[in-house]
């Protein structure tokens, strides 16, 4: 979503659209790496000095609560945001926390199926597989 469709969205829902609001939406929106709040903070900060944890915070709930972003949290406490709202699964590395999206005509058609079986309309999904990166195998090896 660009940014001039971040504003008409956001308008068309009768919210403000504040600097600090459409600077998170167009960071969040635009990645895949899939950050915590802490991380979008820290990237926002230099550039908006007055923005504020629980603005970040308010506009990723909003975000979430407008079906435009997925919160993923986890065992440890940790809260990671998804921009992407297909079906994919979650590939997360259980030692660096690295997470990737992997998409697949399997992945869909197997949905489908579990969704055919168990007969219901699901109002969101998550897939995930724990591994260990590429990254974190080479570190372990040597």
């Amino acid at each position: 979503m660009n940014t001039h469709n971040i504003i008409n969205f956001l308008r068309e829902k009768g919210l403000k659209v504040t600097s600090q609001r459409l600077a998170i939406c167009s960071f969040i929106l635009s990645r895949k790496d899939h950050p915590t709040a802490e991380q979008i903070f820290q990237e926002l900060r230099d550039e908006y000095p007055t923005i504020s944890l629980g603005t970040i915070y308010k506009t990723l709930h909003l975000l979430k609560d407008l079906r435009l972003i997925q919160e993923l949290g986890f065992n440890n406490g940790s809260i990671r945001y998804d921009p992407d709202m297909e079906l994919h699964v979650n590939m997360i590395c259980s030692k660096c926390g690295k997470i990737y999206d992997y998409k697949t005509k399997n992945v869909k058609n197997l949905w489908d199926a579990i969704l055919s079986e168990l007969n219901v309309k699901p109002v969101g999904q998550r897939i995930d597989v724990y591994y260990e990166c590429d990254d974190c195998k080479n570190i372990n090896s040597t």
